[in-house]
């Protein structure tokens, strides 16, 4: 029985090696695609695929710090959307709006030392913006301060800011399906037929085993692979459409970006080989009013990684992260974001939540299969092509994805509200007032901005960043009227949340080989005696405790909820 275990392990791990990325690849492309208006490049094909080699690049080597270093659960990092809203805040100051002639393409010349000055100069103030407020949560992740936030963030908080992380962004959703809605929905109908309607049709793979002649192997590959599919399909339609001259062939024609070759020769163009390296841009530079505004995406970025680490356990049968392993994985991130402000990706790095989704499927949850897939995506960005094949997707393709993709993070967002009582009219109002206001003061202020003028540069370009920015503004209202208007910590939905992160009575020896750093690092330095209280290093038990603490887990209650836990995960899921 055994031998079958450990055979049929493998043989799913050799299925899954390559699924999180390919989960991930909507979020790495999603990025760079959307801040190109910003930065003036939506005319640079050839820059956007620098851009997204160079995230798949930086995602690769922060999903290897994390297995390693961070929380050491098997989960991917990637590009973040919740710096996004901030970011384009920032981009639409009057400094920094683009100059109108990058809005037309005759008048662009890429290789024009002018134009490159254009782009770079904001890409830079981005860098120098992310790298300083990534210090900001490397110093709340290392330090244990997130514990203390914890107290006062609930779900009233998290729900209308996560939500409105996505929501301001219909308009640019909108205006790339609107180029050819026939090709945005033929999309958007792949994409929910094989994630949602052909999901749990497996279908039959060969498959070798050592012992075993050639076999098939039933996968479910349409539950795994639904986004990568559907733009496939679409793509391979659009090119059919370009070559039979269904589409139109005049730029200023309805359906034209719908064609394969309207985004220009970028493939052929593109090197096949680039390494991306720290200051490729130039050196950062950073003002105050972003900061402030991008402090927002990364205390939500911080928030909804915590819930992706015990999700992320438990489809594991891992035991719930303990506080060390959290601050540890909270600051590993923040040293992610660190390294993507450096090497210029124009966003920071989080946990991915289709990655621990993608777990649930497959229940492939070794440490080994998500450092394998971190090298792919370290070769991937080092492959040219790869990046300039993505920049290359048709953009009605690309607004069918953006429906799909945004659409699910407004649900993610109001799904944290199941913890509440919303039977309460006090919630009821808190998220609703919340969600509208968040909407609402982003777009007077947009269109009034010169009533916010106070005399002081400074000052008012923070002021005019905070309040463009829906999530800052949802949020913050989230948060002070959830800790000033009277209610119960049920009602309030605090004690459920808790709940869901509360782990059982676990070993600490089980923990320690699960969470502790590798190579001897952690028993090595973190028994140093003033090391032993750094947040991120585990408190060891005296030599009794330990041994009512084995008693303790000996107990029949923990063998029932272990077996509980593995019928519920499979026996094929290990860290």
């Amino acid at each position: 029985t055994n031998k079958k275990t450990t055979n049929k392990q493998k043989t799913r791990q050799h299925h899954g090696n390559d699924t999180e990325p390919v989960l991930s690849m909507g979020g790495l492309v999603a990025v760079p695609l959307m801040l190109s208006e910003g930065l003036c490049l939506q005319h640079d094909l050839l820059t956007q695929s620098h851009l997204i080699s160079t995230i798949i690049f930086v995602s690769g080597i922060c999903t290897l710090l994390q297995v390693l270093f961070g929380v050491r659960l098997p989960i991917i990092q990637g590009g973040t959307l919740t710096f996004l809203t901030p970011t384009l805040a920032m981009l639409s100051l009057p400094n920094w709006k683009c100059p109108a002639w990058t809005n037309n393409a005759t008048l662009v010349n890429t290789s024009s030392p002018e134009f490159i000055q254009v782009w770079q100069t904001r890409m830079r103030e981005v860098q120098g913006t992310i790298i300083v407020t990534s210090c900001f949560q490397i110093f709340v992740g290392f330090s244990g301060l997130l514990g203390f936030l914890m107290r006062f963030i609930g779900p009233l908080t998290i729900a209308p800011t996560i939500t409105l992380v996505a929501l301001p962004l219909f308009e640019s959703a909108g205006d790339m399906a609107g180029q050819h809605w026939g090709i945005a929905f033929l999309t958007v109908f792949f994409i929910v037929l094989f994630s949602q309607y052909l999901k749990n049709v497996a279908v039959p793979l060969p498959s070798y085993e050592r012992g075993k002649k050639c076999h098939f192997f039933p996968i479910y590959l349409f539950q795994i692979f639904p986004v990568l599919l559907g733009l496939s399909l679409s793509w391979l339609l659009c090119y059919v459409l370009t070559v039979t001259s269904v589409l139109p062939e005049a730029p200023s024609a309805y359906g034209h970006l719908a064609r394969t070759d309207s985004r220009g020769d970028v493939l052929s163009r593109a090197p096949w080989f680039r390494l991306p390296y720290p200051g490729q841009w130039g050196t950062p530079t950073v003002s105050l009013a972003g900061v402030f505004g991008i402090l927002a995406g990364v205390i939500s970025s911080m928030l909804e990684s915590v819930g992706d680490y015990y999700a992320c356990a438990r489809l594991c049968g891992a035991p719930p992260p303990p506080k060390h392993a959290i601050s540890r994985g909270i600051g590993m991130e923040g040293i992610g974001c660190l390294l993507a402000g450096a090497w210029g990706t124009g966003s920071g790095t989080t946990s991915y939540s289709e990655n621990v989704g993608a777990l649930g499927i497959t229940k492939v949850g070794s440490r080994m299969v998500i450092i394998a897939a971190a090298c792919a995506m370290l070769l991937s960005g080092v492959f040219g092509k790869v990046g300039a094949m993505l920049a290359s997707i048709p953009t009605p393709v690309i607004g069918g994805m953006f429906l799909v993709m945004f659409g699910v993070i407004v649900a993610v967002g109001i799904s944290n509200l199941q913890y509440t009582d919303m039977n309460s009219s006090r919630n009821i109002f808190i998220f609703g007032f919340s969600l509208f206001a968040g909407l609402t003061i982003p777009n007077w202020a947009s269109k009034n901005s010169a009533l916010l003028e106070t005399g002081i540069i400074q000052l008012d370009q923070v002021i005019l960043v905070l309040l463009t920015t829906g999530m800052f503004v949802g949020g913050l209202l989230g948060f002070i009227l959830d800790n000033t208007i009277p209610g119960t910590q049920e009602e309030r939905g605090l004690l459920a949340w808790k709940q869901s992160h509360k782990g059982g009575m676990e070993s600490s020896q089980l923990i320690s080989k699960v969470y502790d750093l590798p190579f001897g690092i952690g028993t090595r330095y973190c028994n140093v005696s003033w090391f032993r209280y750094l947040p991120a290093c585990p408190r060891r038990l005296s030599c009794d405790k330990r041994m009512d603490e084995l008693k303790v887990v000996g107990q029949k209650i923990n063998v029932k909820a272990s077996l509980e836990r593995n019928s519920e995960i499979g026996d094929d899921t290990r860290i």
